[in-house]
């Protein structure tokens, strides 16, 4: 077996140790860092704790789980988003956490509103859409040129707005339309039609 089969010594705990248990540093001679991955992690701790930093203590987890911060959970590894960047290979957040945050941010940076307030809207609505009196609301309307936000819809109420381009008088079209008023231009000039109002 060769020198580079064995792997390195650890410059710190002088172990020696295969060259995975080793990061990467292009700047060495043989590619990997001086200090071992567990060196390393203790010797960035006690330097951010020397300049006064918060530094986390690490959460112990079983085996094929790791654990949250946010919802202070341990949870399989399905539970988690993959992140190549990470020295785990997983998110820092659980997927249920990064969709409530995500939704948080969403909120505030589409239409300026934090979960509080569009709690409110749907207590003001009765808990109720107020188009269609029947779903539950959950996507938030807004006016499309002002920003302003109108009330919280359903999801199909919602999606007809935005189909119907936000326009009172296709949807009153519609009405009519449904109504059974099928309307037909009136022919006032060869090639003049005029629409009803």
């Amino acid at each position: 077996m060769s020198k580079a089969d064995e792997g390195r010594r650890c410059s710190r705990c002088r172990e020696r140790k295969p060259r995975v248990a080793f990061a990467g540093n292009r700047s060495m001679r043989d590619g990997l860092q001086a200090y071992c991955r567990e060196c390393a992690a203790a010797y960035h701790q006690a330097r951010q704790l020397a300049r006064g930093k918060n530094v986390r203590p690490k959460v112990e987890a079983p085996e094929g789980y790791k654990h949250c911060r946010t919802c202070g959970e341990a949870k399989p590894h399905s539970e988690w988003h993959r992140n190549r960047r990470t020295s785990d290979g997983f998110a820092t957040l659980c997927k249920p956490c990064k969709a409530a945050k995500g939704r948080v941010r969403h909120l505030k940076r589409q239409y300026g509103i934090t979960e509080a307030e569009r709690d409110a809207l749907v207590k003001e609505q009765w808990g109720l859409c107020v188009i269609c009196l029947d779903a539950a609301p959950a996507h938030v309307d807004h006016d499309h040129e002002t920003g302003k936000v109108r009330g919280v819809l359903c999801f199909s109420c919602n999606a007809a707005l935005g189909q119907f381009k936000d326009r009172p008088d296709a949807l009153r079209r519609a009405a009519e339309y449904l109504e059974g008023n099928v309307w037909k231009p009136i022919l006032e000039a060869p090639g003049v039609y005029r629409l009803p109002s």
